[in-house]
């Protein structure tokens, strides 16, 4: 009874294996046989979707606006003396530092030809800016030589800082650290920038 119901399992698989069209070779392939090779068609190829990722690209340069004085609208009195200009920064650049390092770099020839000009009284850089509660402090490099002028650095100091909403005062300090009023919610210079 066992050997018939083996046989009758073997049949049954074999008729199973055929109605699925599926062939299995029980045996090991002798040297001189090849496995069948089965080719892929148009139809059975499956093709791997493309995904395509765009990363933001972010801006290399940023625009910022420059003050210089405009010597013909000050000879003329006619006011605002102060002009603006654009410049090119690398992007992500301290903005109020640059457009400070940008004036200090003076006009450029044809701004310059154009009665652009850069006052420095005695000044030749920002050593260091500082921004904290709404309170510029510029602090100043080189010798002040203002002379008593009523117009001086100071005046486009505060003009180029006044751009930036984070900005309500401006604190100069000269060569010494020195500042007037140092302390108080205005805006304030050294001594050495007063008229």
């Amino acid at each position: 009874m066992k050997h018939t119901f083996s046989i009758f399992a073997v049949l049954t698989l074999a008729l199973a294996l055929m109605a699925c069209s599926i062939t299995v070779n029980l045996f090991e392939p002798t040297p001189t046989e090849s496995l069948p090779v089965i080719e892929p068609t148009a139809a059975s190829a499956v093709t791997a979707p493309t995904v395509e990722i765009i990363l933001p690209t972010a801006a290399s340069e940023e625009t910022i606006i420059v003050y210089f004085m405009d010597e013909n609208r000050f000879v003329a009195a006619v006011e605002p003396y102060e002009v603006a200009v654009t410049r090119t920064v690398p992007a992500g650049s301290d903005l109020p530092r640059a457009v400070l390092d940008a004036y200090f770099a003076g006009p450029t020839l044809m701004e310059y030809t154009q009665g652009l000009r850069l006052v420095s009284s005695g000044f030749t850089h920002v050593r260091r800016l500082e921004i904290e509660n709404g309170i510029a402090r510029v602090y100043l490099g080189g010798v002040c030589a203002n002379n008593g002028a009523a117009y001086s650095v100071a005046n486009l100091i505060m003009k180029n800082l006044s751009q930036f909403p984070e900005i309500t005062y401006v604190k100069i300090y000269d060569e010494n650290d020195s500042n007037l009023d140092p302390d108080s919610l205005s805006s304030s210079l050294p001594y050495c920038l007063e008229p």
